[in-house]
């Protein structure tokens, strides 16, 4: 890889909360009021959003506009995929989480015959289906489209046809079939989740970091373990929502959620787990500036975004004055 780029995505379409679609434009402003140069420094590619559609009667109670998600994620894959393929770092800015099923699916479809591994910073697990969702959002699922996993042993609704339609394709975006395995998922700082999620994820014995281990180990230490779990794994991505931060820090997103990391650590972690040579794609979510005051989640946000363009900047030189 060469260069950074970024995607913009601003669709919302998956949250539950309005807003998210505005916090790629927040985090402008706070670089704007910082006299950072951040967003002449890359290339950026505008992704379709369709949050028209907002507008409009949603006729999927169990997977709220999962139509007009499908054909989003389709774009974000594509790009994705291009990107990769175009020896390029995908650095992803999106709106609302479930645009990280398309990211993962983008990356397999470049990468088809590697193994990817999946560092999950949120305050949520993200691992509902239409089955088990007690909310109808689709941004609380793109883990089990990813994992290919519906929950059936703990099913408490009934989609219609043209839901469960859409919802196979999300599960087969990009390559048919499951792109990640429960063994090569790790979750650090969930800390909000629901009894089906709970079941799924004890299960599938997914690992999962919670905020003493975190602060017990620090991010050097914490970063080696996650690697060594992660060891059979070609490729990484990391997904980094930002109420995996503390609510103290994160009234501007639609979740917050109390007991997070603080701001420290979080640069400090996604620094640390960026320097590794498998990570092939970061991104970012679920910054809502209308819930905010003064911009705040914004300003933190671009921060942390700050310092992990660094890592992957600097990892990047290294590899081309290796590669020469």
């Amino acid at each position: 890889m060469k260069r950074i780029k970024l995607l913009e995505v601003r669709s919302e379409l998956g949250a539950g909360t309005r807003g998210s679609s505005m916090g790629i434009d927040a985090l402008r402003v706070a670089c704007l009021n910082k006299g950072s140069d951040y967003f002449r420094r890359f290339n950026s590619v505008v992704l379709p959003d369709l949050n028209h559609v907002l507008f409009e009667k949603n006729h999927f109670p169990f997977a709220k506009h999962i139509d007009s998600i499908y054909t989003v994620q389709k774009g974000i894959a594509n790009a994705v995929e291009q990107t990769l393929r175009f020896g390029e770092f995908p650095l992803v800015l999106a709106g609302d989480h479930s645009s990280a099923n398309a990211t993962i699916a983008g990356i397999k479809a470049a990468y088809p015959a590697k193994t990817l591994g999946v560092i999950w910073i949120d305050a949520h697990a993200d691992i509902h289906s239409p089955y088990t969702t007690p909310s109808g959002n689709v941004h609380g699922m793109p883990l089990a489209a990813s994992l290919g996993v519906d929950n059936l042993k703990h099913q408490r609704n009934i989609p219609d046809a043209e839901t469960i339609f859409f919802w196979r394709r999300l599960q087969n975006l990009g390559e048919p079939g499951p792109k990640l395995k429960p063994e090569h998922l790790v979750y650090v700082v969930v800390r909000d989740t629901e009894a089906e999620e709970d079941a799924l994820i004890e299960e599938l014995g997914i690992k999962w970091i919670r905020l003493p281990e975190i602060k017990a180990k620090g991010s050097r230490r914490l970063t080696r373990e996650i690697y060594e779990h992660l060891r059979f794994c070609d490729l990484v991505y990391i997904s980094f929502d930002v109420d995996s931060l503390d609510s103290s820090f994160s009234i501007g997103t639609g979740t917050p959620v109390e007991d997070g990391l603080y701001l420290s650590e979080a640069e400090n972690l996604c620094q640390d787990l960026l320097e590794n040579e498998r990570v092939v794609c970061f991104e970012m979510v679920e910054i809502n500036p209308t819930l905010d005051n003064g911009n705040t989640m914004a300003k933190n946000a671009f921060n942390i975004l700050e310092k992990a363009t660094d890592a992957i900047e600097k990892r990047l030189r290294l590899e081309e004055v290796v590669s020469r």
